[in-house]
């Protein structure tokens, strides 16, 4: 199993909670409709001194379903409408969680 986490910084104009509550409204109208994303959670970071304001993270079966997640388009019309419009730098991170498993086969 493949967990995801993606960490948005937000650019200046976007950066203010009108456009975070719509862009965690957005995220779970949409992501969440994707078959191959389980255990979808989108937020807001707590501390204000955090660059990295918005998050979306789930949970995949295999890095081949987090491709599939990427090529969906729900997905696709997410980055373009939100993700491009409101954020200026994105910062992926991967981890297996199943213990003794080899990440390459994941």
């Amino acid at each position: 199993m493949v967990h995801y986490i993606a960490l948005y910084k937000l650019k200046g104009v976007a950066n203010n909670d009108e456009t975070i509550e719509e862009m965690i409204r957005t995220s779970r109208t949409h992501l969440h409709r994707i078959n191959e994303a389980h255990n979808f959670r989108s937020g807001r970071s707590i501390k204000e001194e955090n660059q990295f304001t918005f998050f979306i993270s789930a949970d995949f079966e295999s890095m081949e379903k987090l491709d599939m997640f990427r090529e969906d388009p729900q997905y696709l019309l997410f980055e373009a409408n939100v993700i491009r419009e409101n954020t200026s730098e994105c910062r992926e991170l991967l981890y297996e969680t199943e213990p003794g498993k080899d990440p390459k086969y994941s």
